[in-house]
């Protein structure tokens, strides 16, 4: 639909009051998902004062232009369940979209001028797909990335005016647009040709799709290393590409000639994982540091190769853009404090309109000793508690993510109710080095449970857990690792709530989109065909007569990560044997963006645990 007269509010900063948001009408758990949010602004290159960024303020995410010049904001997209992919072009004229089918992912991209007006196909002749990346040169070239089943991945080149898109790359396994350079001469892909879709490998070509340079560490894939691509100097004729490697088993950033295939590798001696991006100047790199599930800022000088701490609160800071004027904003939180976009230069940039969410508990930091070496696991409890406590584990998806000391709506809600949360980075989980993150291939799923058992067994011999009140809880990979945990572990967990999961491992492989089942391959080693053994024992399906605990799952039917084919089949097997089980479908994709949707299920997930814990 066109967005130049939405249906709602077109500016975040006029809202009207509402009954439930008067003081002492809903209780805080609430309270803290409808607080509206702010994203980090991404600002364009070429017009500094026009920013791109999203937020909740009409109780759905959509795509906000703020002119920081008048300070005008302006509500770019208006859609039924919502839109979070967006993008400026360099000269700050145009807001690109990703147009998606109520969450499916599959669609195509819309621009908008800055200031409004309509919506119209930002390439016209491309059918959709899902996206593999987009890049905007300065002269209007655009290289759109695609993903679809049939054709696998695929970039196209558009030109100023040209009337169709012209490809420039095709191949079966994953693929992505990567950067273009300052001048548009050169563009970057990251590419998994190997057949390893975990660890990349990086190809500069010229527009038309020439070759100019690669750099592949994974040897043909048989030493796991790979690439990612942090982005092309912002200096014109500068070919060197900042990106990030694994050479030492963990994420550093490296700066590659491209010109030279000189190398220059910078060796931040920070420990955790080390990302960067560039200062607009090209002087510099802000340095993301992640270490022991907190995050912090530094700057690096490339010519004396100095670094210095940029000043930020102890937390997290979940992304963060260096400015023309050399101040950085940042997106920081913690686990007891809400998000704000911050400056270094003071105080609070962009703020979100109404009520500030209530504040939550800290957490507490644990370690324990697993199969695999040693887990840490974020602890939540209800201020003053003691214990034995009802406790939620909250998994989180991924797997390749990790739990922070970072702010969470959904977490809060249970401690409110008085459950204890733990968060298990269990192996899988990034931000503890390659070889942990690297370590579920061929047991997936199994390996994660190993972990959380371990963390389980602390949590009830430390007097945290009530072992009779065990809730195993996640979304996406965590509603996969908790359906699968329920039936491999169903003497020890009392209830399991699974959103957006996998439950029918061979049934999602062929149904899902096309870039997960590379990742598949990956994990398992090879298809359900090839592997089928390795599907079998990592599929909740299998052990589903084994589940004992009342189970509480809930699909997009529209999801193209976790399809619902494959959850229908898993309920189907509940159903058969009577075990207790309650299905929430509703019309989104992978999650909702829906504020009021998303406090439906959260209710739904704390009535269901309580009304089986209480028997």
């Amino acid at each position: 639909m066109t967005t130049s007269e939405p249906t709602g509010p077109t500016d975040p900063t006029a809202t009207t009051a509402t009954p439930a948001d008067l003081p002492g009408t809903v209780p805080d758990w609430e309270k803290r998902f409808r607080a509206p949010r702010v994203s980090l602004p991404e600002w364009a290159e070429d017009a500094p004062a026009r920013s791109l960024f999203v937020s909740n303020a009409t109780g759905t995410y959509e795509l906000y232009a703020w002119d920081r010049e008048t300070g005008r904001q302006r509500q770019v997209t208006d859609r039924p369940n919502g839109t979070t992919d967006g993008t400026l072009s360099p000269d700050g004229e145009q807001v690109w979209w990703f147009s998606d089918t109520d969450g499916d992912e599959f669609g195509v991209w819309m621009r908008q001028p800055f200031h409004g007006g309509a919506d119209e196909p930002a390439v016209p002749g491309l059918a959709p797909s899902y996206s593999a990346g987009l890049a905007i040169g300065r002269d209007g070239t655009v290289v759109v990335g695609r993903s679809t089943d049939e054709d696998g991945s695929t970039l196209h080149l558009v030109r100023p005016g040209a009337a169709e898109a012209v490809e420039i790359y095709r191949h079966r396994e994953s693929a992505g647009v990567g950067d273009l350079s300052y001048d548009g001469t050169l563009l970057a892909v990251e590419h998994t040709e190997h057949g390893d879709a975990m660890h990349a490998a990086v190809r500069v070509v010229r527009p038309d799709g020439a070759p100019v340079a690669e750099l592949d560490d994974t040897e043909g894939g048989t030493k796991e290393l790979g690439l990612s691509v942090l982005g092309f100097a912002p200096v014109a004729g500068d070919t060197r590409l900042l990106l990030a490697h694994q050479r030492r088993g963990r994420w550093e950033p490296l700066l590659w000639d491209t010109a030279t295939g000189e190398q220059r590798d910078l060796a931040i001696d920070l420990p955790g994982d080390v990302s960067a991006e560039w200062y607009p100047d090209g002087s510099g790199l802000l340095v993301a540091h992640g270490f022991e599930a907190r995050g912090e800022l530094w700057r690096y000088d490339i010519a004396t190769g100095s670094l210095e701490k940029v000043d930020t609160p102890p937390g997290t800071v979940s992304s963060a853009t260096p400015r023309p004027d050399g101040t950085v904003e940042y997106l920081w939180s913690s686990a007891a404090v809400p998000p704000a976009v911050r400056s270094t230069a003071g105080g609070v940039v962009l703020e979100a309109p109404g009520t500030r969410a209530p504040d939550s508990v800290p957490v507490e930091d644990v370690w324990v000793e697993g199969p695999g070496g040693r887990i840490h696991a974020l602890v939540q409890r209800p201020a003053g508690a003691t214990g034995p406590l009802p406790t939620v584990f909250e998994v989180h998806g991924g797997p390749t993510w990790h739990d922070s000391d970072a702010f969470a709506a959904g977490p809060a809600a249970w401690v409110d109710h008085g459950y204890a949360v733990v968060r298990v980075n269990y192996r899988g989980s990034t931000g503890y080095g390659r070889e942990w993150t690297d370590a579920l291939k061929h047991r997936i799923g199994l390996i994660e449970l190993e972990d959380i058992a371990a963390v389980r067994e602390w949590a009830v011999a430390s007097g945290l857990a009530d072992p009779d009140r065990l809730v195993l809880s996640g979304g996406s990979w965590g509603g996969y690792l908790t359906l699968l945990g329920l039936g491999t572990q169903p003497e020890v967990w009392a209830v399991g709530l699974a959103a957006v999961p996998v439950a029918d491992y061979v049934t999602a492989y062929h149904d899902e989109m096309e870039a997960l089942k590379a990742l598949d391959r990956t994990l398992m080693g090879g298809s359900p065909e090839e592997v089928p053994e390795r599907f079998e024992a990592s599929s909740p399906l299998t052990y589903v007569d084994a589940v004992r605990a009342p189970v509480y799952i809930s699909a997009g039917v529209n999801d193209p990560r976790c399809p619902i084919r494959q959850i229908d089949n898993y309920v189907e097997r509940l159903a058969a044997r009577g075990a207790v089980h309650e299905v929430y479908r509703y019309d989104a994709g992978h999650g909702s963006l829906v504020v009021e949707e998303r406090i439906k299920q959260v209710r739904l997930e704390l009535e269901f645990a309580a009304r089986h814990l209480e028997r």
